[in-house]
């Protein structure tokens, strides 16, 4: 059935992932800017019905659930003796796991474009420093824990932002989850 069948029909959490899917896919096509890309992005994830995505994606091309990056469902980023950081416009996967061993890796989420409204990050760092930085509208619920360091997971947000998940396991390290940038730096 298309998108344009049924307008009145309410629309899925996979119908809005789909046009999420087109919407990234177009932005690193070039087809739209970043300011584009995240108004768009906000029109589907608040739309109700399938005839209300539809607009969203009618000047760009389709693209087909085999051409869809398997890094939007999966990506892991990982240190192993090393300092590693990720920032600045980059697309996260609904399932990010972060390894750390002996290192420091620092993920900054703030600008990055994100395939969802709910993703989860997991944190398994031992003997390191896992610092990761969310967008100041996210909303954070930590469901990780520590033995013999230090968990630090900012929390809720009254803001209509994105759902971030944070599990994971840390041994001897210290994980920092927040919205600022003023007790750690990114350089």
């Amino acid at each position: 059935m298309s998108v344009t069948d049924s307008p009145d029909l309410r629309a899925s959490d996979a119908d809005r992932d789909r046009v999420a899917a087109v919407l990234s896919e177009a932005l690193a096509a070039g087809r739209l800017t970043s300011v584009e890309h995240a108004d768009r992005l906000d029109l589907a994830y608040t739309a109700k019905t399938v005839g209300e995505l539809a607009p969203i994606t009618k000047d760009l091309p389709d693209v087909s659930a085999g051409n869809v990056p398997t890094a939007i469902e999966q990506q892991v980023i990982d240190s192993k003796f090393s300092k590693v950081i990720r920032k600045g416009r980059w697309v996260a996967s609904r399932n990010t796991r972060l390894s750390a061993r002996f290192g420091a890796l620092i993920i900054d989420l703030s600008d990055a474009v994100l395939p969802g409204r709910e993703i989860t990050i997991e944190t398994n760092a031992w003997f390191s420093k896992m610092i990761v930085r969310v967008p100041e509208n996210a909303h954070v619920i930590d469901e990780g824990s520590s033995v013999f360091g230090k968990r630090n997971v900012t929390g809720g947000s009254e803001a209509d932002g994105p759902l971030i998940r944070v599990t994971g396991a840390s041994k001897f390290s210290k994980v920092i989850v927040s919205r600022g940038v003023s007790d750690w730096n990114l350089r």
